[in-house]
């Protein structure tokens, strides 16, 4: 089990594994682009083999990109379902490029249109990126928190994606938060045996090659995307002492996407030493 966390990159790659180092992180995911827009960021061969080197000599691994928050597969919108579908390969082709394992993506929303009369959409979609871009980069579907009708809130949402499109290079991410808000209850024993059945069920364990660790400031079945620091929400300390000792995720890496702690008077900024160390704690204990 590696712990990590999704690290800011602002400045050039190479500032994504300063940061990891500073947190102690042993696995990283970040952003290819800016997140919140489709404008690509350009990224020389050179800054790519860099950042593969120092990766390597710093000992972070796996690395992950995710996905820009624009991507919605299940759009109505054939412009946006382009870009989206441009947005993942442009992932892709920079994932291969730095060496990173795959890329983590949230599927989208089909705005009450319903699940059913978005699928076929969806799993064209994931065809052609997946035609697209280098053979050694899987595509990641993440579980949803059932947030505005997004695809991905039951397992056997993604399920039925991942029979239909048949590679084996798309695989799973599990979200503790999202699946927790989603009506999982991971952060008892019972619960999350059930859950952890249910997952191989319809997915399938083998496919699974990430977890986001990720407390929750929403209640079980909140349906809300929002997370919190690790002990500090609804799952709790004992709820990750659950998780990480289950044998289905002891050889995941862990990485979280948490808000972070203030710290001398500022403003969290995202993952941070502290949260990275509570988690390893957590996995020593459970080892």
């Amino acid at each position: 089990m590696r712990i990590g966390a999704h690290v800011s990159t602002a400045g050039g790659l190479e500032k994504g594994i300063e940061r990891a180092q500073a947190m102690g992180a042993e696995t990283i995911q970040i952003f290819g682009s800016p997140p919140q827009s489709w404008r690509r960021k350009a990224h020389s061969l050179g800054e790519a083999e860099a950042f593969r080197e120092q990766a390597a000599a710093a000992d972070i691994w796996p690395v992950f990109i995710h996905g820009v928050y624009l991507v919605n597969l299940a759009t109505s919108n054939p412009e946006n379902l382009i870009k989206s579908e441009d947005a993942l390969i442009a992932d892709m082709v920079l994932n291969s490029a730095i060496g990173a394992k795959g890329v983590i993506f949230h599927i989208g929303s089909h705005r009450g249109a319903g699940y059913e009369a978005v699928f076929g959409q969806i799993v064209d979609s994931v065809r052609r990126v997946l035609a697209e871009t280098p053979e050694d980069s899987w595509l990641i579907l993440e579980n949803s928190a059932g947030m505005g009708d997004s695809v991905g809130r039951r397992f056997s949402e993604l399920g039925e994606i991942m029979k239909e499109v048949a590679s084996p290079r798309l695989k799973v991410c599990f979200d503790t938060q999202h699946a927790f808000s989603a009506g999982y209850d991971v952060a008892t024993a019972d619960g999350l045996a059930a859950t952890v059945d249910e997952l191989d069920r319809e997915v399938g364990l083998a496919h699974l090659v990430a977890i986001h660790a990720n407390d929750s400031k929403c209640p079980l079945s909140g349906g809300v995307d929002r997370h919190e620091n690790i002990g500090e929400g609804h799952i709790g300390r004992a709820g990750f002492e659950v998780i990480m000792a289950h044998p289905a995720f002891r050889d995941q890496p862990f990485l979280l996407e948490v808000p972070g702690f203030p710290k001398e008077g500022k403003k969290p900024e995202g993952p941070d030493k502290e949260n990275v160390d509570r988690l390893k704690e957590i996995a020593a204990a459970a080892a």
